[in-house]
């Protein structure tokens, strides 16, 4: 789970442990089902802290849920950022973007079923993978290696086709994530202008090396909460 500087004193350690707690505990929830009309009790008990505890934080379910996509996308963007780094290149970012999702289907279940039952809302959003995505597609518009199009209206394509393939990888185990990943990746190098062999050749290229995927980070709490 994404982290921030670490808070200096042990009250401050604990209310950022109880709500991570809580987060952590939404996200399950999400991964799951998808249902949100969990009671707070229930939610408190999920993640070990006090029902009292869950007012110190949030003042709603749907600010807690909320909190819990934002932070799973941000998981998501940072993990790109991990094993993406040292790419140049605009088109292969995309093309690998693609890749590396639908190999994390296996490797981080619970945040892509997060992903795949509440990413479309979150699109153009401002933090997570959209604002990598943007920025990727921003770079690729001004070198010339995409062809000029509306920014938004490419991250819409992108993001749509981006859930289309997680929903695949869920719904049909059968078929081969990686092969469909690839060939998906050539089909939005190809939308985006880039020419068929150079398309073809981009989204076929060496991925990273995915042997140890990077591990959330947890934050432990008492019962008691803060």
């Amino acid at each position: 789970m994404p982290t921030s500087a670490p808070p200096s004193n042990r009250f401050e350690r604990r209310r950022a442990e109880t709500r991570r707690a809580l987060i952590h505990a939404a996200r399950q929830i999400l991964a799951e089902t998808g249902d949100t009309s969990a009671s707070i009790q229930a939610i408190a008990e999920r993640a070990d802290v006090g029902f009292g505890s869950f007012y110190n934080h949030f003042e709603s379910k749907t600010e807690l849920f909320e909190a819990a996509v934002v932070d799973a996308l941000e998981e998501f963007g940072q993990n790109f950022d991990e094993r993406l780094a040292g790419i140049d290149d605009p088109a292969e970012l995309v093309a690998a973007g693609f890749r590396l999702s639908a190999r994390m289907a296996d490797s981080h279940p619970e945040l892509m079923q997060v992903l795949r039952r509440r990413g479309l809302g979150h699109i153009h959003s401002d933090n997570g993978l959209a604002r990598r995505a943007l920025r990727d597609l921003e770079a690729g518009l001004t070198s010339g290696r995409f062809t000029p199009v509306d920014p938004a209206v490419a991250l819409s394509a992108l993001g749509g086709t981006l859930l289309s393939l997680v929903e695949l990888r869920f719904a049909r185990p059968d078929v081969d994530g990686d092969e469909a990943a690839v060939n998906l990746a050539e089909m939005v190098l190809r939308m985006l202008g880039v020419p068929p062999d150079d398309a073809h050749e981009v989204a076929r290229r060496p991925l990273p090396d995915l042997a140890s995927p990077a591990t959330p980070v947890r934050g432990t709490t008492s019962p008691a909460g803060e």
